[in-house]
């Protein structure tokens, strides 16, 4: 049985993630910040599937959390065949003048640094073994940056080399890594970027379709579902109603 851990699982596009996969037969390791949200999605699943998933309380900002809370894996669960590294967010939206320091930190310690702290414990098993895959969830925002998004496009656009230059460190250990990029995506993350304010949240989806999450959970099971000898290195996946990071047509 494989088993996959995926960060930032509370809610969105982990959660959706973590659903799919549990019901799909995997074990699921899920780290998320707010436990009881993890624990909510949890408890509406079968005592069976319920078996399959493991969830820790984890702020990946942390280093020490990070290694504590793999080293306490059970061993059901401690062999990582996917890293779905997904925890991300943004703070505010304002130009370069006008941000504010401590979202640039949250921003760059979780979107970035975060996922290093991550990747690092679990590449080293996946390396000693020869075989495991990673997928980093990136975004259209990595691909091309707008205004007043300056910081979160920086740590976007580092995930986006960063990916590449994983996958050739561990390609030659038989580690596939592979990177999906969201355009607009309903979730909390409208709501978090403009500090619980519904109404600015609600404006970025106004007259449009976005994405659902369970649409980006259905491409990662695809990707992680490939066989071993195909790689999907990279994919923008976009509503309909979206050309790029600021053509949004809302009709």
């Amino acid at each position: 049985m494989k088993t996959i851990l995926v960060t930032g699982s509370s809610s969105g596009i982990g959660r959706s993630t973590a659903l799919l996969f549990v019901q799909s037969g995997w074990n699921v390791v899920s780290w998320g910040r707010r436990l009881e949200k993890m624990e909510a999605w949890k408890n509406k699943l079968s005592k069976t599937d319920q078996n399959r998933v493991f969830l820790q309380r984890v702020d990946i900002r942390f280093e020490n959390q990070v290694k504590d809370a793999f080293q306490s894996l059970p061993k059901k669960f401690k062999t990582i065949d996917l890293l779905l590294n997904n925890a991300g967010l943004a703070l505010g939206k304002s130009p370069i003048q006008n941000g504010l320091i401590d979202d640039w930190e949250q921003m760059i310690d979780t979107n970035l640094k975060g996922l290093l702290y991550v990747t690092k414990i679990i590449s080293i098993e996946m390396v000693e073994r020869k075989s495991g895959q990673i997928i980093n969830i990136g975004s259209v925002a990595g691909k091309e940056t707008y205004p007043d998004g300056n910081v979160y496009n920086a740590t976007k656009f580092a995930v986006d080399g960063l990916t590449s230059a994983m996958r050739q460190d561990l390609c030659r250990h038989g580690i596939r890594v592979s990177q999906i990029c969201p355009g607009m995506v309903e979730t909390e993350f409208s709501n978090i970027r403009f500090n619980g304010d519904d109404t600015k949240a609600k404006e970025v989806y106004k007259n449009m379709k976005p994405l659902d999450p369970d649409d980006v959970a259905d491409l990662i099971n695809y990707v992680a579902n490939t066989p071993l000898h195909v790689n999907i290195a990279d994919i923008l996946i976009l509503p309909s109603q979206q050309a790029s990071a600021t053509v949004i047509s809302r009709n």
